[in-house]
């Protein structure tokens, strides 16, 4: 399969300590691209075999990913990329409601150091000027990751690394990434104004609307594409 001669392409990043964290990173990235889409089984032979890790490796990579909620286990089935609930998909905004308009909310004395975020709001418009709606998709989590790194905090981005993963598998799902993604890039850029005038209150308002806007719109269309079966196979 051309998808594993690609994922072969990733040996290098194991390096000379191949260990089960490097490989649930490599395999955290590839399924937060859509490289295995929701629903996917996982084949222990083609992976493994594509990284040139044991089984036992894999496997514990795998136990790693389950944790995180991007994997499960099926007896006698095996292992799947999860396909997230809609109730899963509301858990995760609540989470994210939490945290990041905790850190806007907690943000210091003006100035702040947003050039990350700049990055991120280019990056999204530059995507959509080229048609390029999972770009766009991406750009848009970089920029909620880089607002969470304000807080300054590696216990914070780590856990909102595994939410910004699990995210991703309901973005996979839906069938118009344009509709979904493209009413934020004016949004995004505008807290990005609002962060560099030193309005921590204004961008946490902004914010909060935001995160309850892009729930209801991503409940929607999910709801409806899962409902449908749109999701991966394995």
């Amino acid at each position: 399969m051309a998808e594993l001669t690609e994922l072969a392409d990733d040996r290098a990043l194991l390096g000379r300590t191949s260990t089960a964290e490097r490989v649930s990173d490599i395999l955290r990235s590839r399924i937060a691209d859509g490289f295995f889409p929701p629903g996917t089984r996982l084949s222990e032979d083609s992976i493994g075999g594509a990284l040139g890790v044991s089984r036992n490796t894999l496997r514990e990579a795998f136990r790693l990913l389950t944790h995180e909620r991007l994997l499960v286990h099926e007896l006698n089935r095996g292992v799947f990329v999860r396909v997230l609930t809609v109730e899963d998909v509301e858990d995760i905004y609540r989470t994210r409601s939490l945290v990041e308009c905790a850190v806007v909310r907690g943000l210091g004395d003006p100035p702040y150091s947003v050039e990350g975020i700049d990055r991120a709001v280019s990056d999204g418009l530059r995507a959509a000027r080229e048609g390029d709606w999972k770009g766009v998709s991406t750009a848009n989590i970089h920029f909620h990751r880089e607002l969470v790194a304000l807080a300054g905090s590696a216990r914070t981005d780590e856990v909102m690394r595994s939410v910004f993963a699990e995210l991703r598998l309901a973005f996979h799902v839906v069938d118009d990434p344009q509709r979904l993604h493209e009413p934020y890039l004016a949004r995004n850029n505008e807290i990005l104004r609002t962060l560099k005038e030193g309005d921590r209150d204004g961008a946490e308002r902004l914010l909060a609307a935001y995160l309850d806007d892009s729930l209801t719109g991503l409940v929607e269309v999910y709801g409806r594409r899962v409902a449908d079966g749109g999701e991966g196979t394995g």
